[in-house]
């Protein structure tokens, strides 16, 4: 029917009431009254229908549901209140480890957190195109207050934002954009976090990173997911620890991370910390503090044949009692670190890391289509 917006009126006098009580009277007392209910169909902002309504319970909630049951990439509650990953009635899939399933996420809810706070994911998810230059931060959620602590067109990470105590979880949401030289390749950009060789040239305090669950089917994934958030190319359960050094001990982390690549060469890098329920998943050996991360993605856009955008949105609690203003400039020094490590790598040339993976693809690629050929030329008639 198309996506719509519900904007609900109070009286003046009521507006200050509390909204559990307005919700919750029973039909005896004096009832509230919803001074209209306007319809905004798309964005054309054209008033469909105006009507006084009591609200009792029933009206009220039904109210409220349609506002949060929307999925309308152009409205955005301003709180995460849907749990990523559902108790009650979990869906699993099998991984590649014989007896071990992996708990899905409720992917509508991931991606729309990460669509209300990376608006270059909307700009994919809704199958537009630009990058930076078509991005205008003015019209952000407005419960999103982002702070800008630092922009210079000239340094590879170019702006940095964050929001203070993000979702009232005690640790700032980062907001880091770069504008990248070389060929959009999402596995690529993936592998400088997800491959323990890769990493270790960017992050000194990396002991260990590992896809320790794939998952078996990723044509199941795909179901799950749906074709609005794009091709999903990889998904499982990682595991990663971090040495110890002069201000925290080791920490380590279990994630659920995935790609999600799009039409035209976009794509979503994600991850979300698992719950403490799914702590059985973690390696032998012995544990650490843990840290989470509670909202992470990459998000790559094309810009040119040769160029592309990163928005890398991350919310990590580091664990401990260590204060967030010692942590957050070493999180941005780190991924500052991983950029600079990138812009060397896409750089490419003759010899370089990216041409000799490019030219093994090719490879792949050709002796997949010779394959191809010998089988059927045996089902040729003579």
């Amino acid at each position: 029917l198309g996506n719509f917006k519900i904007v609900l009126s109070f009286p003046v006098e009521e507006r200050g009431a509390n909204l559990k009580a307005l919700f919750s009277a029973p039909k005896s007392s004096p009832q509230h009254h919803i001074t209209s209910i306007h319809c905004y169909h798309n964005t054309h902002s054209q008033k469909m229908k105006s009507r006084s309504v009591p609200v009792v319970p029933a009206t009220a909630f039904l109210a409220v549901g349609l506002l949060v049951a929307s999925s309308s990439s152009s409205l955005y509650v301003s709180a995460f209140s849907t749990p990523i990953f559902t108790a009650t009635t979990p869906k699993r899939a099998p991984s590649k480890t014989v007896g071990v399933e992996i708990e899905l996420p409720n992917f509508d809810e991931l991606f729309h957190r990460i669509m209300h706070v990376s608006p270059l994911a909307r700009q994919i998810v809704d199958r537009e195109e630009g990058g930076f230059e078509a991005i205008d931060d003015k019209t952000s959620p407005s419960d999103l207050k982002w702070k800008n602590t630092h922009s210079n067109p000239r340094n590879i990470v170019h702006r940095i934002d964050k929001i203070e105590n993000f979702q009232n979880l005690g640790c700032p949401i980062l907001r880091f954009r770069a504008s990248m030289q070389g060929p959009c390749i999402s596995n690529r950009f993936a592998n400088f976090i997800m491959d323990l060789d890769e990493r270790k040239k960017w992050d000194p305090q990396i002991a260990n990173v590992e896809n320790i669950y794939p998952i078996n089917d990723l044509d199941a994934a795909n179901i799950a997911i749906g074709s609005k958030y794009g091709d999903c190319t990889t998904l499982g359960v990682g595991y990663c620890a971090t040495k110890p050094n002069l201000v925290s001990s080791s920490r380590e982390q279990l994630t659920l991370c995935g790609i999600q690549d799009f039409t035209g060469g976009a794509s979503i890098i994600w991850g979300t910390e698992m719950e403490d329920r799914h702590n059985y998943l973690f390696p032998d050996g012995p544990r650490f503090e843990r840290a989470r991360s509670h909202l992470f993605s990459m998000v790559l856009m094309p810009t040119s044949s040769n160029s592309f955008d990163v928005e890398y949105i991350l919310q990590m609690d580091c664990g401990g009692k260590i204060p967030t203003f010692l942590t957050t400039p070493v999180i941005c020094e780190t991924v500052k670190s991983m950029f600079n490590h990138a812009k060397k790598y896409f750089a490419g040339g003759e010899g370089s890391d990216l041409e000799n993976w490019m030219l093994e693809q090719q490879e792949i690629a050709m002796n997949e289509y010779h394959l191809l050929f010998d089988r059927e030329s045996i089902l040729m008639p003579f």
